[in-house]
């Protein structure tokens, strides 16, 4: 299943790209390495073999310094499940996104049950608006929910089925937070509105933009990429050779 994509950046998603010539690297890599990730086997170039030295370190600097982006941080709002849990999904996600919420309704319940529960996954969700401003402000929002532990129900709320449709104007966004069980309203507006949330939101799309995620939704399992909203069993297959090689000295 394909990933949704703006159909022309803002100005303020395409400067952070320009920032230097590392960034396009860390795009190209990223790139390369997603395909790789999800292709079928039959379709992984012939000329990966152990022979092949010159393009294994890169990418295995790459695989390192992916992997080193899980935060697992004991205190992350934006987070679920144990932070030294042996396989971390970084999800970069805009609430405007058909695809993110195709996953979230669809797949994400199954994750949390099957994986996140018996301490097997940690889930760090990364806001990566690219869909103008109402995405923003819903980033925002769900970072001020958080912010009063609501995150996961404001999540869920704002994913929820037609719930995208209805916009996310600040009086909706407020909506949504009541209906997340958000107990303070008053600090939630303010707290949306805030420097704090800014600087979350800034933090979140650079390192994106960093890494060249171009659409969402993206996922890294441990440091691997998976591009789009794929199926369960993709997404059980990884998580279960992400905790195999976890458990190898």
């Amino acid at each position: 299943m394909s990933s949704s994509k703006p159909s022309k950046p803002s100005k303020s998603s395409v400067k952070p790209l320009l920032i230097s010539a590392g960034v396009a690297v860390a795009a190209i890599t990223l790139g390369l390495v997603s395909w790789q990730a999800t292709a079928p086997a039959d379709k992984v170039p012939a000329d990966r073999s152990p022979g092949s030295a010159a393009s294994a370190a890169p990418r295995n600097d790459a695989a390192a310094a992916l992997q080193a982006l899980a935060r697992r941080e004991a205190g992350d709002k934006l987070a679920l499940g144990r932070a030294d849990a042996p396989v971390v999904l970084i999800e970069y996600s805009d609430f405007k996104c058909g695809y993110c919420g195709k996953f979230a309704r669809d797949t994400e319940p199954a994750l949390v049950k099957k994986y996140v529960e018996d301490g097997t996954l940690r889930i760090e969700w990364r806001n990566f608006p690219i869909f103008g401003a109402e995405s923003e402000a819903a980033a925002k929002a769900a970072w001020a929910a958080g912010q009063q532990d609501r995150f996961a129900a404001f999540h869920a709320a704002a994913y929820a089925e037609g719930s995208k449709e209805k916009g996310f104007a600040e009086p909706r966004l407020v909506e949504l937070a009541r209906e997340a069980g958000v107990p303070d309203l008053e600090r939630f507006t303010a707290d949306m509105a805030g420097e704090q949330a800014a600087a979350a939101l800034k933090k979140d799309q650079e390192e994106g933009y960093r890494i060249g995620v171009t659409s969402t939704p993206s996922f890294l399992l441990n440091g691997k990429p998976i591009a789009g909203a794929q199926p369960l069993d993709a997404f059980t297959t990884a998580i279960a050779r992400a905790k195999a090689a976890a458990a190898r000295p």
